[in-house]
């Protein structure tokens, strides 16, 4: 480094401490505006706004690796940028440690790693001083949002120095550790709603395998008592009705409140007229030929295939899922190069197991949407916990609201507000958002 290089970095410390200083010095110091979303506000007097790298005792990128070195089992786990990338047989930390992501379109996303680890150059390894609570700084970084400071459209990335010279807001050490108790709290809500839902997921997933191959069947009684026919493969095309969407560009479309139903998954647009409700479409060409998708309300089907059941014969949400169940195959019916199609004569065509009796089809559909439901709610419930964690850090990570730093209240937040309402929804119509868990009171 020559010796202006050596002056400009000197002065440029000199006035960075100088500013520290100031700030330090104030009764109330106001809160620094790294966070672009965030609304200006004087942060508590007892609080320090400091470099990152002033909170840490390490903070440097991980080592390289190839893929011929990484494997399914091993030993040791390799994390990359953005998480887990396998195992290898050695490891280059050990201990608890933070990782933000270096490069990619998520870089700068927060992981907590622990034990005997293997980090890649793609990833910050990160640890606290004795001064300061890792998993306060895990949700300090998590809040500060690092990827809006990434570079490069091509390849974002985050550079090691300007990280180091990032400033946060930092409470007391008894304060930053009751903060990471307490949103940890929500974390462990949300995770275990989360598992939750793929286990009703993987639920649903066997009920639809077995209810709509025949492999389970539903006792249904008819006017001869108990019974339940023989099934066997028959033409899908018999048991419904199959038409050709309506077709409609842009330039006809007159904006309203029915979804134009067209080649992809999401509708493109709305219209002021519809062509069906209660019905099934596949869409008809592109990359998605042959999604499948239920509408209960009215729409306009225009470059789709339309399914409608048959009075007396066939229930709309028994072929739902009978459609759901067979999604891959219908995908492998896709012809044409450039623009592959699913035609309505494939639909019609299909050899599916189809059960005759329609109040057997009806108990499927109940019992399939009924599981549907359950989900449903468990969804809601997640994105309600996310809602209210994201509103706690917003106040907590910034001063606006205080833990009492006794912490008596904690154990009582933790157990009545979020452990007694991981209990599975009921299964009623609509969730009560009463119910819903409110945001403590600090």
């Amino acid at each position: 480094m020559s010796k202006a290089e050596t002056t400009n970095s000197q002065n440029q410390d000199l006035q960075d401490e100088k500013m520290n200083r100031i700030t330090e010095n104030k009764s109330s110091k106001s809160a620094n505006s790294e966070n672009p979303a965030s609304d200006k506000w004087e942060i508590p007097s007892d609080w320090e706004v400091k470099r990152l790298e002033d909170a840490c005792s390490h903070f440097k990128s991980g080592f390289g690796i190839t893929s011929e070195q990484i494997f399914d089992t091993e030993m040791y786990p390799v994390y990359g940028g953005n998480g887990l990338r396998g195992f290898t047989n050695k490891f280059t930390h050990d201990g608890n440690y933070l990782l933000i992501g270096r490069q990619g379109a998520l870089c700068g996303n927060i992981q907590r790693v622990s034990d005997k680890v293997y980090i890649s150059e793609h990833a910050i390894a990160v640890q606290t001083n004795s001064n300061n609570d890792i998993d306060f700084l895990a949700y300090k970084l998590e809040y500060k949002n690092l990827n809006r400071l990434s570079e490069s459209s091509a390849q974002p990335g985050l550079a090691v120095e300007k990280l180091l010279r990032l400033k946060i807001e930092l409470p007391p050490l008894p304060e930053q550790t009751a903060i990471a108790q307490l949103l940890s709290t929500w974390d462990n809500a949300i995770t275990k709603t989360q598992a939750l839902i793929a286990q009703k997921e993987q639920r649903k997933k066997w009920l639809m395998q077995n209810l709509l191959t025949g492999k389970m069947r539903l006792k249904i009684n008819d006017e001869l008592g108990i019974k339940n026919d023989e099934l066997k493969e028959v033409r899908f095309g018999d048991f419904c009705k199959i038409k050709k969407g309506s077709a409609i560009s842009f330039s006809g479309v007159t904006e309203g409140e029915y979804p134009v139903i067209a080649g992809g998954k999401t509708s493109p647009y709305s219209h002021n007229s519809f062509t069906h409700e209660n019905v099934i479409t596949i869409s008809a060409s592109g990359a998605y030929a042959g999604f499948v998708a239920y509408h209960k309300n009215k729409i306009w089907a225009s470059d789709c295939s339309v399914v409608e059941e048959k009075k007396g014969v066939s229930n709309i949400n028994y072929l739902y899922y009978l459609l759901l169940l067979k999604q891959q195959l219908i995908y492998s019916l896709q012809a044409g190069g450039a623009q592959p199609h699913v035609f309505p004569k494939d639909i019609h065509n299909l050899s599916l197991i189809i059960h005759n009796s329609l109040k057997e089809q009806t108990a499927i559909s109940q019992v399939l949407q009924a599981a549907d439901k359950e989900i449903q709610l468990l969804k809601m419930k997640c994105d309600k916990l996310k809602e209210q964690k994201k509103g706690l850090m917003q106040v907590l990570l910034t001063g606006k609201k205080r833990l009492n730093q006794d912490l008596q209240d904690l154990k009582i937040y933790r157990i009545n507000a979020v452990e007694h309402n991981l209990e599975s929804p009921k299964n009623s119509e609509s969730p009560n958002p009463n119910n819903n868990l409110e945001i403590p009171k600090i």
